[in-house]
């Protein structure tokens, strides 16, 4: 079964080794899990898995693999009894096996569920006794009953469920889910890059035991600068308007940026950047930074990332004085051509969908200008963005 398994994990592109396998096969061996097939999912992962960016492709390989453990649960199927018996009477508590004694018994509550599986034709809302939602039948979801099955159901109710029947751990996901903090990290961590400047203050500690080697044994200590991150990012956000919706993803990617990266400054614009951006939003119009003061600040070495959804009307754009809150003294596109020429390495992410891109002509306009640096803010958006600010 194994062997099918890991090929069926190489098919979904995850990068697992021969070793890797052999080492879970150890791990079996030695008994180091139940045969519980959640506790069997978790030590396959941690064999299997060496990357956490890869977590979530194993998650659907493994559900889709293991279909048919997931095809017990199916409410629509026939019942193994012998599985029920060995593996729910086994988890449940003392307090459990009392509740089902109120019902006659594990096997007056198991029988009584196939009945009601064989003379069911339909759907049933309320009631005492069919499998449904609602009422207070002991077999279904949304209803009460002081002992029974929840089926269906997701979350707890009244929480006094003998058994959950369709309780999993998986999820499905692939690389366009919605982004938490943890996931953009993991993207971000690709473009770190390490070198040791400044002051030797850390022990160099091959370097010592060499120099003492070749000294004839007398001590020869020597230091090294601290290997630090010297990637710099500068980081523009737009903020405002049509960027309200976004206003939780664009708060996980500045979360993961601030977390990731030492030399980091960012700047809030409002649809386009014009002649001035700002800091801090509460002080927007009092405390500004000039655009052209900013590129002569920042090298061309530092990374650029735009986030923002690129919609607004054309003239904000095209137009000297179309800024919605000024009169501007250059077009947008101007501005936004100055950045895209002066940095080396630009990308811009939209949390809007990429299919949405062709109908909004100021997007249209931004990337006729930026080129294809324009990415989804999804995981693997940002994964693609990573290569173009890497390269």
């Amino acid at each position: 079964m194994l062997t099918g398994f890991f090929l069926h994990l190489k098919a979904h592109k995850l990068p697992v080794s021969t070793r890797e396998l052999l080492t879970l096969l150890e791990a079996l061996q030695a008994r180091v899990v139940s045969l519980s097939i959640d506790d069997f999912y978790t030590l396959a992962r941690i064999c299997l898995v060496k990357d956490e960016q890869h977590f979530d492709r194993f998650d659907v390989a493994f559900a889709s693999y293991f279909k048919g453990v997931d095809a017990l649960f199916d409410v629509r199927g026939e019942i193994p009894e012998a599985w029920l018996r060995k593996e729910f009477v086994r988890l449940l508590s003392d307090e459990d096996k009392k509740r089902v004694e109120a019902l006659g018994g594990w096997d007056k509550l198991m029988e009584t569920l196939k009945q009601r599986l064989a003379e069911q034709k339909g759907r049933h809302q309320g009631g005492n006794k069919w499998i449904g939602t609602g009422g207070t039948s002991p077999f279904g979801a949304y209803g009460y009953n002081p002992e029974g099955i929840r089926i269906g159901q997701e979350g707890g109710g009244a929480r006094r469920a003998v058994k959950v029947w369709d309780e999993r751990s998986f999820r499905n996901l692939d690389s366009d889910v919605e982004l938490n903090t943890r996931n953009v990290k993991v993207a971000l961590r690709r473009l770190r890059r390490f070198a040791r400047e400044g002051v030797p203050d850390e022990l160099d500690l091959p370097g010592t035991i060499e120099g003492t080697a070749r000294n004839a044994g007398y001590l020869d200590v020597r230091m090294q600068p601290e290997r630090r991150n010297r990637v710099k990012v500068l980081l523009f956000l737009d903020v405002g308007g049509s960027m309200d919706p976004h206003v939780r993803l664009t708060e996980e990617l500045f979360s993961a940026a601030k977390a990731e990266f030492r030399h980091l400054t960012h700047f809030y614009f409002h649809n386009c950047v014009y002649d001035h951006v700002w800091r801090d939003n509460g002080r927007r119009r009092n405390e500004r930074f000039s655009t052209l003061e900013l590129l002569r600040t920042y090298g061309p070495d530092w990374k650029a990332i735009f986030v923002g959804d690129a919609a607004m009307s054309p003239y904000e754009l095209t137009q000297a004085g179309g800024s919605v809150e000024y009169m501007n003294d250059e077009a947008g596109i101007v501005w936004l051509t100055r950045i895209f020429e002066h940095f080396r390495r630009v990308a811009w992410w939209n949390p809007e969908p990429e299919r949405a891109w062709e109908y909004t002509r100021s997007t249209q306009v931004i990337l006729r200008q930026l080129g294809p640096r324009m990415f989804p803010l999804t995981l693997g958006g940002i994964s693609r963005g990573i290569e173009v600010l890497r390269h």
